[in-house]
């Protein structure tokens, strides 16, 4: 699944009693520098000094489907227009005002008084606007505006995803539990459960064809699949061969399994190859029925268009300043260290096969987990570098240092009520996401 392009409304406004020739060179200034981002524009290039046609315009680019919209606020203006359009968007406004030469002359934009008094008007409704202040082709401005869209995106895409839940979570993992209505309510989330013998009984009627190409798949990933038990081998692509059936023809974003104990005692194999692949698919995967931590991956994985890793924090060294970050064998392959070969393995508790194992490839990386810590919804963000390190424990795990050192953000870590698993990319994403939290009315908590 490849990362949608953010859709921006954009809508131009500006007053005939400044001066017009400067605001329609300003104005086609930043219509050039939005063709520029990586973005789809939605709206007519036309600068508009009046209401009714300005509020036409909005209409048809809100109608046409927007994550975001960019009111261009070219000279200053009342916040007639600001204020109406505010009353009927259900998405982030935006609006970027001009910054003008010191002249000891004529004031000929005022652009920015223009989102002051709009500004005003919207908190006494209730309503709120994001302003990015610089010229037609600031950098800074520009990277401003993909950020904001990128983060508005994915709010937009979350709450029209669907999670399939394969069975409850373990007793005693409450850090797993989830409500269906809030998740609607909240982020609008559609989930649908499964219970999971009804799954596995499912998988056990479908032909063992079935697993032939997702076999040859892991043939040409490793080199001793051939190795494995091919029994259980085979069960566990069966059972990938049908969570993706149903991600594919159910439209589901990312599938939750409650992965112990009834795969390995109902069916002799491991759920974890299947996550694997479901990652390296781009519908994430979690363990355990882990709803939020599929919530997390999503996020992480649509703010990054990296493939993501839901991860345990499972080894502290104070004194070398490093982490492990691990999980049975569940990192999508791109992870893998490009020096060491990834391999087949069983799952090192059950002894059953099919897991990936390889240390983690070095870089920059980004932790993200909408938690229920504290009985209350937040996102944690926190980030840090993967070093380039051995195996540390069969599966798939790397070894990382973060901005904090080990041993505090142990402490922060157990302070904030975390749950045990957070979703792991490559790069530093936190920008959108503080965003993302921000639309989410999510308070934010950086550990690192």
């Amino acid at each position: 699944m490849t990362q949608l392009k953010p859709r921006i409304g954009v809508v131009a406004v500006g007053r005939p009693t400044f001066d017009v020739d400067y605001a329609n060179e300003i104005f086609d200034k930043v219509w050039a520098s939005l063709a520029t981002l990586p973005v789809e524009i939605v709206g007519e290039k036309a600068l508009h000094f009046e209401s009714d046609p300005a509020l036409a315009a909005f209409n048809a680019a809100n109608s046409a489907g927007i994550d975001m919209l960019l009111l261009l606020q070219v000279t200053f203006t009342d916040s007639l227009v600001c204020a109406e359009i505010a009353k009927s968007l259900d998405v982030p406004l935006v609006l970027w005002t001009f910054p003008e030469a010191r002249t000891g002359g004529r004031l000929r934009l005022n652009s920015f008084c223009g989102v002051n008094l709009a500004s005003h008007t919207l908190s006494r409704m209730q309503k709120t606007l994001d302003n990015v202040h610089g010229a037609p082709d600031s950098v800074d401005s520009l990277s401003k505006i993909e950020e904001l869209a990128r983060a508005a995106a994915v709010v937009q895409r979350l709450a029209g995803s669907k999670i399939l839940v394969v069975g409850e979570h373990p007793v005693g993992f409450d850090a797993c539990n989830y409500d269906v209505q809030l998740l609607k309510s909240r982020f609008g989330i559609q989930a649908e459960a499964t219970p999971v013998s009804d799954f596995i009984e499912s998988v056990k009627w479908l032909p063992d064809s079935v697993a032939d190409e997702p076999y040859a798949r892991r043939a040409t990933d490793f080199p001793n699949l051939g190795e494995m038990d091919q029994d259980a081998t085979r069960k566990t692509l069966k059972v990938y061969a049908a969570l993706r059936s149903r991600a594919e023809n159910e439209g589901f974003d990312g599938i939750a399994v409650r992965c112990w104990p009834e795969f390995f005692t109902q069916y002799g194999c491991a759920a974890c190859g299947a996550i694997a692949l479901l990652n390296e698919d781009r519908r994430p995967g979690g363990c355990e029925a882990d709803m939020f931590g599929v919530i997390s991956s999503l996020v992480l994985q649509w703010s990054s268009d990296q493939g993501v890793f839901n991860t345990d924090l499972v080894d502290i060294d104070p004194a070398s300043d490093t982490m492990v970050f691990w999980h049975c064998g569940q990192a999508p392959i791109e992870m893998a260290d490009p020096d060491v070969q990834p391999t087949a393995t069983i799952h090192s508790n059950r002894k059953l096969p099919l897991l990936s194992q390889f240390a983690l490839k070095p870089g920059r990386i980004t932790l993200c987990r909408i938690t229920q810590g504290e009985g209350k919804l937040r996102m944690m963000l926190a980030g840090g570098d993967m070093l380039k390190a051995p195996l540390a424990y069969s599966g798939t795990s790397g070894v990382a240092r973060l901005d904090v050192n080990a041993d505090i953000f142990r402490q922060r870590l157990l302070d904030a009520g975390m749950e045990h698993h957070c979703s792991l990319a490559y790069g530093d994403h936190r920008p959108v996401l503080r965003q993302i939290a921000r639309y989410l009315d999510l308070e934010l908590i950086e550990l690192a």
